[in-house]
């Protein structure tokens, strides 16, 4: 199981950040965040081994947000700086079973309940 936290309201510049608390094991497993906004398909917003390694990120958050993960507490963290308007959406992470992370919905298995980021202008 996963569970998101950390979302709520912030103005345009602020900073946020997101954590994603995975239950059982987390060995061979890697780490997505997802995003969708009213009206909007769910898009892509970064992916992690829990491995370590680099992490992916889509060109919209490149940049201002940063993915890490603390094996210890199989969490995962999404820190968001210099916040828009437009990052505005239900953030949801999600765990696939693999060495390498994917930017595939479709390759995700399990999937958390998503927590709202509101950024104000």
């Amino acid at each position: 199981q996963l569970q998101a936290s950390g979302g709520g309201l912030v103005q345009a510049g602020g900073s946020l950040r997101l954590s994603c608390a995975a239950s059982g094991s987390t060995f061979s497993r890697y780490m997505g965040w997802f995003r969708q906004a009213p009206g909007k398909e769910r898009e892509f917003v970064g992916t992690v081994s829990w491995r370590g390694g680099s992490a992916s990120y889509a060109d919209s958050v490149k940049g201002r947000f940063t993915i890490s993960n603390d094996n210890a507490k199989n969490t995962v963290y999404l820190q968001m700086n210099s916040l828009k308007p437009e990052d505005t959406a239900v953030y949801y992470c999600a765990a696939g079973i693999g060495l390498n992370g994917s930017d595939q919905e479709i390759d995700y298995d399990y999937w958390g309940q998503g927590t709202q980021v509101t950024v104000s202008s």
